[in-house]
């Protein structure tokens, strides 16, 4: 038999029970990330997509403007690998063709002022790359082999930081 005096405690219960379903949704949701997405720029001034594949694999990369509105982000280029790109490093031009990848939306160009951000994909949403947020500025700040990509020290604070190819080869996955 109900009484009066279980109301408040079925209230606070019901009020429990909805609260750990809306945690519960809204935790452990994300894609594993398992590789490091940066940017170069080639001898001629183009710029590059650099990924590390850390340990499973990557399909494609994505750039979008980086923007807290979710509603205000826009993708000024996408591009699909041929074939998925497995533990190592790969890089492709992100304003021409290049072997090996296809665009599968081309690059947009980009304006001053604005942030981009990078990042790779699977298309089962099995596995991302971590993503690497750039101004142009950033990128006219690059030489040939040099990479720009988002490390997380220790602690994990993250933060952009500029090294070599070879350094970026040996070193991105170790904050993994």
């Amino acid at each position: 038999m109900w009484s009066p005096a279980s109301g408040p405690v079925f209230s606070r219960f019901v009020g429990a029970v909805v609260v750990g379903v809306a945690l519960a949704a809204t935790s452990g949701c994300t894609v594993p990330v398992d590789a490091i997405a940066g940017i170069s720029v080639t001898r001629d001034g183009h710029l590059l997509g650099v990924m590390m594949v850390c340990g499973h694999q990557i399909e494609g990369a994505t750039l979008y403007v980086d923007s807290a509105d979710v509603d205000k982000t826009v993708t000024v280029g996408s591009w699909t690998a041929d074939r998925p790109l497995t533990p190592g490093l790969a890089t492709w031009t992100l304003d021409s063709p290049t072997a090996g990848w296809t665009a599968t939306e081309s690059l947009a160009p980009l304006t001053t002022k604005t942030t981009y951000a990078l990042y790779g994909w699977t298309k089962a949403n099995s596995w991302s790359s971590s993503s690497v947020s750039f101004t142009l500025a950033d990128r006219d700040r690059l030489t040939p082999g040099q990479v720009r990509y988002d490390s997380v020290s220790d602690n994990g604070d993250e933060s952009a930081i500029t090294v070599s190819l070879a350094e970026f080869r040996t070193k991105a996955c170790q904050n993994m």
